[in-house]
């Protein structure tokens, strides 16, 4: 007579402990890095590619552009990491920023100091791979990064300094394509500037009634009601710096008709903010990875045509 067979039952799979800590800090450490949001890396490379692009007539050398493009991504995460290090205290009474890493406690203070630097030798590592000036100004780069974050207890123009450091990436850029820096290069980082204190101030005014609360210092802060009549005039200032940059550049038609495609995103943004409600003021900001998508886009195909 046939007896019935054993069923097997599995064990559940057991983790080494060492393997479930560094599964668990992979998660904390990808949250507090932002690299699971990376709006901040999109609005840092495209003025990147801008620079990069206008500096080599076209296509950039193959390094040069994965060099860059590796540093902006580290250099983004680095920034996330000392900016949270510095609102350690202020992030758990924000409603958008209260479940950060280091607002919960997740994250130490040592450990996101090592982070920063951790971060910040791997792009120095890869600027060592261009010439000596762009690593001069790399220095730069580090110094601005570091300050940012600090600069809201001092100042309501932060979002002028966090334009200064996204902006650095074009003097760079063109250190380590051309070998030289000239007007038209101030230009251009004039234009990301101007740009940059725009959308960080879309993003300022989500969190302007706590950032008052706890008394932090931001451009949204500062224009007040005045916000959406300046942040156009700021636009079209940028829209104006960027014209200059095409007439300066020789620049044809693709590039124009993505100024164009920019001002119709400009405009959006304004009609976004409109009653300042927390969500579309968000959008607007998301919104501006369009911008530099589009005039992007214009760069390559005026080149690739011309």
């Amino acid at each position: 007579m046939k007896q019935p067979s054993k069923r097997r039952t599995t064990k559940p799979r057991k983790v080494h402990p060492l393997l479930a800590l560094c599964q668990e800090r992979f998660w904390v450490y990808l949250r507090l890095t932002r690299l699971n949001r990376p709006i901040g890396t999109f609005l840092l490379l495209w003025p990147t590619l801008w620079a990069l692009w206008l500096a080599a007539g076209g296509f950039p050398h193959w390094h040069l552009l994965i060099i860059f493009m590796l540093g902006v991504f580290l250099m983004r995460s680095a920034g996330c990491v000392i900016n949270d290090f510095a609102d350690r205290k202020i992030d758990g009474h924000v409603k958008r920023t209260r479940d950060r890493p280091m607002a919960t406690g997740e994250v130490s203070s040592r450990e996101a100091i090592i982070l920063f630097v951790v971060l910040c030798l791997l792009a120095f590592g890869l600027v060592l791979l261009t010439d000596a000036f762009t690593v001069k100004l790399s220095f730069v780069a580090v110094g601005l990064a570091f300050c940012y974050p600090f600069m809201k207890r001092y100042t309501h123009l932060p979002q002028v300094v966090l334009g200064a450091a996204f902006a650095w990436a074009v003097p760079m850029a063109f250190a380590a394509q051309r070998g030289t820096l000239g007007e038209d290069v101030w230009l251009l980082y004039t234009a990301v500037v101007l740009w940059t204190v725009v959308y960080d101030t879309f993003y300022a005014m989500v969190d302007r009634d706590d950032d008052l609360r706890v008394g932090v210092k931001s451009t949204a802060v500062l224009f007040g009601d005045m916000d959406r009549a300046i942040t156009g005039i700021l636009q079209l200032m940028t829209l104006y710096a960027l014209i200059m940059v095409g007439g300066r550049f020789e620049l044809g038609t693709f590039y124009y008709l993505g100024l164009t495609v920019a001002a119709g995103l400009f405009v959006y943004q304004q009609y976004l903010i409109r009653h300042r409600e927390r969500g579309p003021c968000f959008r607007a900001f998301l919104n501006n990875n369009w911008v530099g998508f589009a005039i992007f886009v214009g760069l390559v195909l005026d080149f690739a045509v011309g």
